[in-house]
This record gives C-alpha cells, structure tokens and sequence, in this order.
C-alpha cells in the first residue's frame, strides 16, 4: 500500500483481469462506393436504352455509299488524267516539222562538199644545189653532187663541211624551195629537212656520218 490518497483511478475491481487505461478501438473507416456504384448503372442504363430504342426510333447511323464513294475516286482519276492526255497532242505536234526539216536537210548534208585540190609545187632544178662533205670520207660529196648532177639539178658549190660538226646528214633550205629540198631528200635519201637563211644558195646538202 501506498502513502498516497485514493483518487478515482483507484476505483477498480481488484478481481478484473484488465490493467492500465484502456480506450476503444475505433474500426476503420471505409470509403462510400454507392456513389461511384450509381453512376456507373446510370451510364449502362443509358448506353442500353439507346443502343435499343434510337434504332426503332428511325435514327440510323449516315454511311456514304460505295458507290458514290467509288464516283469521287474516278472523278478524281480522270481529272489527274486529262491534263497529261491533252499535254501528249503538244508534245508530239512540233515533232513532224522537225522531222520534215531533217528530212529536207538530209540531201544537202549529203552532198559531197566541192573544195580545190591545191597541187604540191614542183621542184624548180635549175636552182643550184650546194654539196658539202661533213664526213671523214674522201670524195663523198663528189659522188653525191654526180648523182644530184644527173638527175637534172644544177650543181652548184661541191667542198667539205666548215660548219658545226652534224651529228646526221640535213638539208637546208631557203623559205621559197621547200619543194626542191624535199624533192632532192627523197633523192638521196635525207629525211632531215631545215629551213635556214645562212646559205646563199636555195638548198644546201650537208652529208653527215654514216652516210654512203
């Protein structure tokens, strides 16, 4: 026993199993479905009474033929068509008197063009030809300016070779000869053709080594 006065929490049965300060247990609280619940069987209420009565009520859902449909796709067909037929008349028009201008112009593409044949000018042999020896052989040119001699040409100068040594037999020519120097490298043999000034005849042979 204690020393303290009684007080009102001392009023208990001594033969109670309960001990300590008890308090109810509140359940837990549960959210109200009915409202969720109603709504939901007036939507359905809904759906079924217009799923079953607007039919017998004469409202029908508006669809759009085939047929008229299938009318807008060839409509549509033909209007893309008709600019590309109407464009190929514009096209292929302008192609025949092209065709006649070619065929007009063919015979003058074919005829042969007249040009004037220019003859090669001839060799004028009474210009005298110069024969000079750049070779170590003795008498060379003498033999050469025989040949030159008896086809025609007037010899002219016929000595050795005081010039720049040549590594091959040439020809020198003045602008006006051309014709002679050709004419006497195919006598003789001589490729090598020069233009010079430095001579005082009109063709001058310089037989080189190697030459026979």
């Amino acid at each position: 026993m204690t020393n303290f006065a009684r007080d009102e929490f001392d009023r208990v049965p001594e033969v109670s199993s309960r001990q300590g300060v008890h308090r109810a247990v509140a359940a837990p609280s549960r959210p109200k479905l009915w409202p969720i619940l109603s709504v939901g069987i007036g939507a359905l209420a809904v759906g079924l009474v217009a799923f079953l009565l607007l039919p017998q009520l004469g409202f029908q859902p508006v669809i759009a033929p085939p047929s008229a449909a299938a009318a807008g796709t060839s409509a549509s067909a033909s209007a893309t068509s008709t600019p590309s037929a109407s464009a190929t008349p514009s096209a292929t028009a302008p192609a025949s008197p092209s065709t006649s201008a070619s065929e007009q112009a063919s015979p003058s593409a074919v005829e042969p063009a007249t040009s004037e044949t220019i003859a090669p000018a001839a060799a004028d042999k009474s210009q005298p030809v110069d024969i000079f020896n750049g070779t170590l052989t003795s008498g060379l040119a003498g033999r050469v300016g025989a040949t030159v001699q008896s086809d025609g040409w007037v010899l002219g100068e016929v000595a050795n070779w005081q010039g720049a040594p040549q590594q091959q037999s040439v020809i020198f020519y003045s602008a006006a000869h051309r014709a002679n120097a050709e004419a006497l490298g195919a006598l003789l043999n001589i490729p090598t053709l020069v233009e010079s000034a430095d001579f005082e005849t009109s063709v001058a042979v310089v037989l080189g080594p190697g030459y026979q």
